[in-house]
């Protein structure tokens, strides 16, 4: 009988997409668990965020048996991030993603048909150099020209692709159609027989589970899926599915049932407004209820341990950082595992600071206009602005402005307390817009307006940090 693998996007998904979440030692814990019950692949997301690749980086010493995936579009810069950070896996795979509808080749690749045709290959025998297995992800294929995906299936194939995955991305096949597709596949794409053919059927319609095994008994032998949400069948529901039903249609899946469904229970999904990730660890249940408490005493070796408590691997120097921001929020309340989170997301993994905050002044009130006076420093010199705005975060804004000497276009500005009580600790998430390209910065704070402010200064550091990069002689 024929082997089917699977392939899990749950981490990846969880990194990109907004409606769930993990922590970092979730992310650990559920790609040890996939690994345990014998998934072939897990995904990871892109490597050009340092999060993410310390998020590989981590994995690879971790994981022996499954295969890790990272992702990147099909540029140079991207495939070497991905190679590096999968470089010390034992079974390291590179996926570029590749949009191939007409409307995500314009909009997310700025480029026609044609140069696709031809840079899309290029990638493929570029990424060849640096790593083994290359898949190629057709995102939108189910709205794409099928004549277009057989001719960049032919090219990529010849260039030295081992996997071609294939994503109903919009939900939009029927059961035969996804045979249909791949039948098309297989008698049109020269050499395709010698890689895996892979789908991503999405599952927004409750047709995931039929239009994979409609791409199995078509020719394909890897499924993609997940813990959350519905982007691809659900991992339990497929397992069994293909236990129930596999031998009547000549294919097995190498995965122990019984551990499956153990391992299964202990990484439940929640469905909902929120869906995400809900792990319990039978062997760690102790562990898991001690809840980090930390008061300004601790010293850095005590904050170290606590990082590491969290599932994070740092470097000495955002070690620091941490341990800085840790004493600056720890002067004001007892630190619990959320805030210890959130201090991390802030200070570490970071660009280095160009602008750091000093001090800053807010008068507000109902019948007065909003000002704001910051100081800020740069290179051992104080820098001050005042202005006023439409509010006091308006206004604070506004006066760091001042004192950069440029207006970034605000995309997104996010505020939320991470924490309960009267002196809760208060993230805001700032995106800011320069030359087309989007910036994020996230900020910590028991005052929710000097959160805004390190949030913005955080976004803004990114960008003057990748200015000069580009502004570096070759």
């Amino acid at each position: 009988m024929k082997k089917i693998f699977i392939a899990d996007s749950t981490i990846a998904q969880s990194c990109t997409n907004n409606s769930f979440s993990m922590s970092f030692k979730e992310k650990m814990e559920v790609a040890k668990r996939l690994e345990k019950i014998k998934v072939n692949v897990i995904e990871m997301p892109g490597a050009c965020e340092k999060t993410d690749a310390l998020l590989t980086k981590s994995l690879t010493a971790m994981i022996k048996e499954s295969i890790i995936s990272v992702a990147c579009n099909p540029v140079k810069e991207e495939i070497e991030a991905a190679a590096n950070a999968v470089k010390g896996a034992k079974n390291p795979r590179i996926r570029i993603m590749v949009p191939t509808s007409p409307v995500q080749m314009e909009y997310i690749l700025k480029a026609k048909p044609k140069v696709v045709l031809e840079k899309v290959p290029e990638m493929v025998a570029y990424a060849k150099t640096l790593c083994d297995d290359i898949e190629v992800s057709c995102v939108d294929t189910s709205r794409s020209e099928k004549e277009f995906i057989a001719e960049l299936s032919k090219k990529a194939v010849a260039s030295g692709a081992t996997v071609m995955d294939y994503c109903d991305t919009a939900g939009t096949w029927l059961p035969e159609e996804t045979a249909d597709f791949i039948k098309y596949i297989k008698e049109n794409v020269e050499g395709i027989e010698n890689v895996t053919i892979s789908v991503t059927c999405s599952d927004e319609i409750r047709l995931g589970n039929a239009n994979s095994v409609a791409a199995i008994k078509a020719g394909a032998s890897q499924v993609k899926t997940t813990l959350v949400g519905k982007s691809a069948p659900k991992i339990g529901h497929f397992v069994n599915l293909i236990s129930e039903k596999g031998e009547a249609i000549g294919v097995n899946i190498d995965i122990p049932r019984a551990e499956f469904n153990k391992t299964l229970r202990q990484m439940t999904w929640i469905e909902g407004e929120n869906q995400g990730i809900k792990i319990t660890f039978e062997e760690e249940e102790k562990e898991k209820n001690e809840e980090l408490n930390l008061d300004e005493t601790a010293d850095i070796s005590k904050v170290i341990k606590a990082v590491k408590k969290l599932g994070y691997d740092l470097s000495d120097d955002d070690n620091a950082k941490v341990y800085k921001e840790f004493k600056r929020v720890s002067e004001k309340k007892k630190i619990g595992t959320k805030e210890m989170e959130a201090i991390i997301a802030t200070a570490a993994l970071q660009v280095p600071a160009t602008y750091q905050l000093v001090d800053f002044v807010i008068n507000s009130g109902n019948i007065i206009t909003p000002t704001a006076h910051v100081t800020l420093e740069k290179e051992g010199n104080s820098l001050k602005g005042l202005s006023s705005g439409d509010g006091p975060i308006a206004a604070a804004f506004l006066a760091v402005e001042m004192i950069v000497g440029h207006h970034y276009e605000l995309d997104d500005f996010q505020i939320q307390s991470v924490t309960e009580g009267s002196e809760a600790v208060g993230t805001a998430l700032v995106k800011l817009r320069s030359n087309g390209k989007l910036y994020s910065g996230n900020g910590i704070s028991t005052d929710i307006i000097g959160a805004s402010i390190r949030a913005y200064l955080n976004a803004i550091n990114k960008i003057v940090y990748e200015e000069k990069q580009e502004r570096k002689p070759d």
